[in-house]
């Protein structure tokens, strides 16, 4: 079992998948792309994927394999067979193993990238400038997996954690809950792969297969509770019947959802103040990011003026978390989104969208979550 990360490196490295990673090499943009919070993947059929996976690595062409969130069957497949197999030759329980996929999963997409933000590198974005090893170290799968689980290792109580506290106790990553949106895909690449290495869970502990199982149930999804489909169809400026503002909510984020609500139907207007949206001057009318500002203005908290500046504010959570009052930002990056609204519960938002439409309520499965900010 020891030889066999240093065997799946071999496959990994060969020149054919070198050329394939040599036509992806990321930007530092790219990489701060692969740091967004994407469309989450929920439901994986792992029977599926495990049957995906088997016909890749017996020779079947990657045109043939279709895994949902892997583009690049080709090469992500034996990158992930490659974590596991690091894992499983460190003696790692199956949750580290999908924690690691996980986090590379985030991080590159499960591809051995030449570069990223600053220095980063390889699959699990690891920086030379930060003590993980020389360039040419990271860059070889196999040594970035070891140097991954060796991290994970030393975190106290890990296996007690969700997959996305874990991935960040190592990575330390500037969107802490980003990883939960590649549990369930990592979850079943795990079982897939893991089934090819004959007992290759033998040696797991019960009390780590117990401790697994535990923790299991806490992990939770990626996306909301709700996606707003069961109002229908929202007439554009209006409040879908039935809706209410949660009675959780906070009572500064009940505030912004009240005041945001009252400019309902007003139409867009690019680069307006949104203090006089009602109002004759067309300028006193909402974008996208004034209406936010005044709307969390109106419960007393202050908020920069652009999408660009209020992607900065209060702090990161993730799509799964969702609370009435957060902000949600999408298209462009995480790093420099180009729209924002505020979610109001019942798996709504209120945007101001463009311009010739008017402020609205739409469902949140309509959005391309790109990042999430709690601002009260």
């Amino acid at each position: 079992m020891k030889g066999i990360a240093a065997g799946i490196g071999v496959v990994v490295l060969s020149p054919l998948l070198l050329a394939g990673t040599a036509m992806m090499m990321a930007s530092s943009s790219e990489a701060t792309t692969t740091s967004s919070l994407s469309g989450c993947l929920t439901g994986i059929d792992t029977a599926e994927v495990t049957k995906e996976v088997t016909k890749l690595l017996d020779g079947a062409s990657a045109k043939d394999v279709h895994i949902q969130g892997l583009d690049l069957p080709a090469e992500q497949i034996p990158n992930a067979q490659t974590i596991v197999a690091t894992g499983i030759s460190l003696d790692v329980p199956e949750k580290g193993q999908i924690i690691a996929i996980a986090t590379a999963m985030q991080e590159s997409r499960l591809r051995n990238l030449n570069s990223g933000d600053r220095d980063s590198l390889g699959l699990f974005q690891q920086r030379p400038s930060q003590g993980w090893g020389t360039a040419q170290q990271i860059r070889d799968p196999v040594y970035a997996s070891e140097r991954f689980y060796k991290a994970l290792l030393k975190v106290d109580g890990w296996q007690q954690m969700k997959v996305t506290q874990a991935a960040q106790a190592v990575q330390k990553s500037g969107y802490p809950d980003a990883y939960a949106q590649w549990e369930d895909l990592a979850t079943a690449l795990q079982k897939a792969i893991a089934a090819t290495f004959p007992n290759a869970d033998k040696d797991e502990s019960a009390k780590d297969k117990a401790t697994d199982k535990d923790t299991e149930s806490s992990a939770g999804g990626c996306a909301p509770d709700k996606d707003g489909t069961s109002f229908g169809r929202i007439p554009e400026g209006s409040v879908p019947k039935g809706y209410k503002i949660p009675k959780d909510a906070d009572p500064k984020a009940r505030k912004a959802i009240e005041w945001a609500m009252h400019q309902l139907g007003t139409l867009y207007q690019w680069g307006g103040s949104c203090t006089d949206s009602h109002g004759p001057d067309p300028m006193g009318r909402c974008d996208c990011s004034s209406l936010m500002q005044q709307a969390y203005a109106h419960a007393d908290v202050k908020l920069t003026r652009t999408t660009y500046t209020q992607v900065n504010e209060g702090k990161a959570v993730s799509p799964k978390a969702l609370q009435p009052g957060d902000l949600i930002f999408s298209r462009g990056t995480a790093a420099r989104p180009e729209h924002v609204g505020l979610y109001m519960g019942e798996g709504l938002v209120i945007e101001a969208p463009r311009t010739s439409k008017p402020v609205r309520i739409t469902p949140i499965k309509d959005w391309d979550v790109l990042a999430v900010r709690r601002v009260r």
